[in-house]
Order: C-alpha cells, then sequence, then structure tokens
C-alpha cells in the first residue's frame, strides 16, 4: 500500500510545511502547527481543475478585459437592511459567507430569521449540525417566525449534505456550523484543520458550480478569532463577525473581508425576545448619556464602512499609587494611547506619566480608525483638569507625532451627521472644516495640538 502524505499547516496563517517544527517561519506564531491528510487525486475530486475543484466548468478561453461584461450581478435581499449593508448590498448567487461569532452572540438566531423570511419566496436548505430538528423548530416556534417552506436536515456528512443539495437544488445552502462537518476520506476528527478546510472546499465548490449561496457559521477562538486554518478566509467571499457580550442587548455585525462590498462596514442589531432586531439609527443608541455632563465624556464622530456614528468616549485619570502608572484602554488600540499621551506631554504641556490612564468607548464599539484621536487627547484632558466639556460639542481628528492635527476622510459627512443630532459646536482639522457651516453649528478648524486646547 502506498504510504499516505500529510502535511503541518498553521492554523494562524494557512502556511504549509513538510515537517514540524516548533514555529511558523510565515506569522512567527509557536505551536500552530497542526497535521492533515492530503488526499490523493482521484478522478472526478476536482484535482485537475485545481485547488477548489471548480475551474473546470470556467472558460479556459483567454479574454480581453476590455471586453468582459461590467453587467451588476445580482443581489439577494436577506430581509435585514443591515445585514445587507454589511453584505455590500445582498446576497450574491454562487458566493460563499462566512458568519462568526462567540458562543451566544445570536449567529444561528440571525440565519434562522432569515432563512425563514426567505423560504416564503426561495428554495432554503438549513443544515444543523450542533442542534437537533426540535430544537430549531421550538426556536423558530419562540421566535413567532414562519417556518412553512424551509427546508431542515440534520447531519454532519458532507458527502450527504451535497447528495441532497443536489436532489433539492436550493438557491440558499445554510451550514452550522462547520466545525461538525466532516468528510469520510479525511480520518481526523470534525473541527480539525484538514476537515475544516476539506469540508469548506466541498461546500464552496458545490456552490460555486450550483450558482447557489452559501452561509458557513464559525466558531471563533477565545482572543476572538475563527478557529480553523486561516487558509478557510482565502475560501470563501465575505467574512463577518458578530460582536456582542452576554450582557449587553446590542450586536454589531462588522465585515472583515467581502469581494462585494466594503470591508469593515458595521451592522448594529438589538437582542429582543423576537430575535435580532436591526438598528436604523446606531448613533442614537451610542448618545444616551446623561443630563449633568462628567469630566472626561466626549462625542466623537467615526467613520464605518460608509456611514458616520457618534460614538461617546470616556476617560478617567487618576493618581497613581504604583511605581508603574496603568494604561488601560477599551475599544481603542492601547498602544496608541501611550503614543498619544506623549504627544500631550510634549505638545500640550500637561504631565500624565504619574496618572493612571483609564480610557473607554461606550457602548462596546471598537474604534480602528486615527479619527478618534483628537476626541481621546481631550478626553483625557478633560478628566486630568476635572471640568467638564461642553454637551453639545462634538471633535474628530487625527493627532501627529509632531502634534499637528491632520484631515480625515470624508469629514464633511461626519459634521453633517453631528449637526443632525443636534450638536452645536465642533472641533475639526482645518482640512475638513467646510466653507459653510451647516446652520445652527460653529465649526472651529484647528491645525495643532495647541490650538484644540486653546479652543476648549
Amino acid at each position: 500500500m502506498a504510504k499516505a502524505k500529510s502535511a503541518f499547516v498553521c492554523t494562524e496563517c494557512g502556511a504549509e510545511y513538510r515537517k514540524w517544527q516548533g514555529q511558523c517561519s510565515s506569522c512567527q506564531e509557536w505551536n500552530t502547527l497542526s497535521e492533515i491528510r492530503l488526499a490523493s487525486a482521484r478522478p472526478g475530486n476536482g484535482a485537475a481543475t485545481g485547488r477548489t475543484g471548480y475551474a473546470g466548468d470556467l472558460s479556459r478561453e483567454v479574454v480581453d478585459l476590455g471586453n468582459v461584461d461590467l453587467s451588476e450581478v445580482p443581489r439577494l435581499t436577506s430581509t435585514f437592511a443591515e445585514f445587507d449593508r454589511v453584505l455590500g448590498g445582498g446576497l450574491v448567487p454562487g458566493s460563499a459567507v462566512l458568519l462568526g461569532g462567540n458562543p451566544g452572540a445570536g449567529k444561528s438566531t440571525l440565519l434562522l430569521q432569515t432563512a425563514c423570511k426567505l423560504a416564503q419566496q426561495r428554495r432554503i436548505l438549513y443544515v444543523t449540525g450542533e442542534e437537533s430538528l426540535s430544537q430549531v423548530a421550538m426556536r423558530a416556534h419562540r421566535l413567532q417566525l414562519p417556518t412553512n417552506g424551509l427546508k431542515m436536515l440534520a447531519e454532519t456528512s458532507v458527502e450527504t449534505i451535497l447528495a441532497v443539495a443536489e436532489r433539492e437544488k436550493p438557491e440558499i445552502l445554510v451550514i452550522d456550523s462547520i466545525q461538525t462537518m466532516h468528510l469520510e476520506d479525511i480520518s481526523s476528527a470534525p473541527g480539525g484543520v484538514a476537515q475544516v478546510r476539506e469540508s469548506a472546499a466541498a461546500l464552496t465548490r458545490f456552490a460555486k458550480q450550483t450558482n447557489t449561496v452559501l452561509l458557513l457559521v464559525g466558531h471563533v477562538t477565545k482572543d476572538g478569532t475563527l478557529a480553523g486554518p486561516k487558509v478557510l478566509e482565502h475560501m470563501i467571499d465575505a467574512s463577518l463577525l458578530l460582536e456582542g457580550g452576554a450582557d449587553s442587548r446590542f450586536r454589531t455585525l462588522r465585515g472583515q473581508k467581502n469581494r462585494f462590498g466594503a470591508v469593515n462596514e458595521l451592522g448594529v442589531f438589538a437582542m429582543l425576545e423576537q430575535g435580532l432586531k436591526e438598528v436604523k439609527n446606531p448613533s442614537a443608541i451610542f448618545l444616551s448619556r446623561q443630563e449633568e455632563q462628567a469630566p472626561g465624556s466626549l462625542v466623537m464622530v467615526v467613520w464605518e464602512g460608509t456611514r458616520p456614528i457618534l460614538v461617546e468616549v470616556q476617560a478617567l485619570v487618576d493618581e497613581s499609587a504604583l511605581g508603574n502608572p496603568r494604561r488601560v484602554a477599551v475599544g481603542v488600540d492601547q498602544n496608541r494611547l501611550a503614543m498619544l499621551l506623549a504627544v500631550l506631554n510634549r505638545h500640550g504641556g500637561l504631565f500624565t506619566g504619574d496618572q493612571d490612564v483609564f480610557l473607554n468607548v461606550v457602548g462596546g464599539v471598537k474604534v480602528l480608525e486615527t479619527s478618534a484621536d483628537l476626541a481621546v487627547l481631550l478626553a483625557v484632558v478633560s478628566s486630568l483638569q476635572n471640568r467638564a466639556l461642553p454637551k453639545e460639542l462634538v471633535v474628530f481628528g487625527e493627532v501627529g507625532l509632531s502634534g499637528e492635527i491632520r484631515p480625515v476622510p470624508s469629514g464633511q459627512e461626519r459634521i453633517a451627521e453631528a449637526a443632525k443630532h443636534g450638536f452645536l459646536r465642533a472641533i475639526v482639522p482645518r482640512g475638513n472644516a467646510p466653507k459653510q457651516a451647516p446652520k445652527g453649528m460653529e465649526v472651529i478648524p484647528v491645525d495643532k495640538l495647541s490650538d484644540a486646547l486653546d479652543a476648549l
């Protein structure tokens, strides 16, 4: 018998090695290599058509780029406007979408609501590998969802699922979850690197060949990343992450990869007794502020995907009792906070080296852009001086290492969003200052950090 071939795959970056080694040479992570069995090339298994197996169905003719059809790809609505926004306008036939999140975040609830509503007009096959059919039916009954027309299958074998899908010919195929699926040819247990990768490849190949929308549910690890090999994200067309703490009734759906839309688009949902309900105006829920303004609180305008969102940032500066003062940031990068405090000391004349600095973005929002720099510094100054800032003030802008205030993208739209919510003053970079401010709003352009401190 021929010896079975194997390889070692890094679960962080997807790099492959012939032998096991302690550290991955590509991503420099330790103890992330897992052994996988390599399936032998057999006729019909897609070995001749490339790694994904569906290239044989595509045209082999060479086409001039100028002659490629530019007609818009038709999309299917998910019945959720916020879900469609993150997807880039809706579900694309033949695409594979991976939905990840912590246990209890609402992944299965969101897909079940979508499937039940779409099943009234389209053919949908919902495959559950973690729950029984009765559990799914009880959840649908509790959420008061229409259950007629939705085809259900409790199965974990990929071969059986593909056979049923060939017979039913669904327009949308939901797999809950990819970590429970397995192929008979792979000897490892379900959830392993080999099973997750090969199962996802087989399902994606079927979706491409039959023009079916594939929705996969994925688990996350302790650090919040999707479980399984990183190569899984290269196979799919869109990777979405549903976030939300157990103590919060709000959920945020963020796009991490999308071949058919904008990346880092944000959708906001509220978890109610009837399931997830989309939030039309996210700025309103993040601005539930107290009547009496406290020191260290300030509103900033961040840009999420294709729209501005108003978010409150809070800072607490207190004298440290330790030799090494603490720097704790929730919702923003902690290393960037340390850098901004150094800029504040050098170019603002305010020393915080003997103070504990705590920073929090209200509502559990994670700010990934640099437009929050100026708001973070002014909130720290407010808490350090124990002086409350005006409630009608809004701030945004990037702070450079030399103390300059740099403009940020979509500044006009940010100011218009703040004016729409009743803010009367705005401190913005001079490069983002409009020629004519919105009616009833005072826009204060600044060039340096010292100018912003003087404007307070």
